[in-house]
């Protein structure tokens, strides 16, 4: 297993930078030797690269601080499962068979260490077992049936096109109409 991070900190984010350090520093680390790598200068043209070609793709902030998660929506446009905490787009896209969440927080929980243990069992019990795992042709069917169902959730409901319908149907029509959109309807 290889893992490559690839991201940016904010320029006024002084733990993020400090994270990064960390990592960068682990690359160097002899006993990782090939296992963990990490790119600089992370930016959209990256991004379409690594979403093209990579078997998982890993998102995992601190709960509620994701903005968005778009590359993991791209990822699932390729057919790359994902594994995230349940914040920005993996709150609403996962389905339990598009890819792994690690499970929210319980109450008094140190969110890094149970975060990472939750990783680590979840890439240790399932993730890895599951891509590894093949029938008698050598196929990793339970592997390629999570890339079918990535594609098919980001290509039903995280697409231009579905954001334009749900605008179309919630606004742009109801305006037309002079209805207030469903959204700020009194209640």
């Amino acid at each position: 297993m290889q893992i490559i991070f690839a991201g940016k900190a904010h320029p006024e984010d002084q733990g993020g930078k400090e994270v990064l350090q960390q990592v960068y520093a682990y690359t160097r680390d002899p006993r990782l030797q090939g296992r963990v790598a990490f790119i600089e200068d992370y930016d959209m043209h990256l991004a379409h690269r690594l979403v093209e070609g990579v078997d998982l793709w890993m998102n995992v902030p601190r709960v509620p601080l994701e903005a968005s998660g778009t590359s993991g929506m791209k990822a699932g446009l390729n057919a790359v499962p994902q594994l995230s905490t349940l914040d920005g787009w993996w709150a609403e896209g996962y389905t339990g068979l598009n890819g792994w969440a690690i499970p929210p927080l319980q109450p008094g929980e140190d969110a890094d260490q149970a975060d990472a243990d939750r990783l680590y069992d979840l890439l240790e019990q399932q993730v890895v077992p599951t891509f590894y795992k093949r029938n008698a042709r050598g196929i990793p069917v339970e592997w390629l049936q999570r890339m079918k169902h990535a594609l098919k959730e980001a290509g039903e409901h995280f697409t231009a096109r579905r954001m334009l319908q749900d605008y179309a149907r919630d606004y742009y029509v109801p305006a037309m109409r002079g209805e207030a959109p469903a959204s700020v309807q009194p209640a």
